[in-house]
């Protein structure tokens, strides 16, 4: 048996991951735009994203990236050569979705090594849907959710 953290670093060997300096570097060139794939669930894109990045929940990224099923996303199925970021909290989904992505044939993937945790740690901005910037003290908070007592591995 595999835990998450192990899984992750497993597919992490093979999934190129970016810094947010990186993702700010590839963002500032002028006439490169690489496509921000956002993975989180609906709530937490809506509290806060990337501006520009669109949104896919991890939970139907094999059927949005395919076409014939009802979650095709068709900018994100013609992307199959174009680079793709991968966004989620704090990382590590994002390597999950960019090896999967990567097995379907999209052959420039990479994930935020830090998430948006990571971009908002950088004081890089973050938008809601209303396009307005979320202060960068809310995004803390919001980014790094308390672990309860009984999610706690008792060992």
């Amino acid at each position: 048996m595999k835990t998450f953290k192990q899984l992750v670093a497993e597919h992490a060997k093979y999934v190129t991951e970016l810094m947010p300096w990186d993702l700010e570097a590839k963002l500032n060139q002028h006439g490169h735009s690489p496509l921000l794939l956002d993975i989180r669930e609906p709530a937490e894109f809506a509290a806060m994203h990337i501006k520009d990045s669109i949104h896919v929940p991890r939970g139907i990224l094999e059927s949005a990236c395919d076409y014939d099923y009802y979650e095709t996303v068709p900018e994100l199925v013609k992307a199959r050569d174009q680079e793709i970021i991968i966004l989620c909290r704090s990382g590590n989904r994002s390597v999950m979705a960019a090896s999967t992505m990567q097995e379907m044939g999209y052959s420039n993937t990479a994930s935020l090594k830090t998430g948006l945790k990571g971009w908002n740690d950088y004081d890089q901005p973050l938008v809601n849907n209303d396009a307005n910037i979320v202060d960068a003290e809310i995004a803390e908070e919001f980014l790094n959710p308390e672990i309860k007592p009984k999610q706690i591995n008792p060992q």
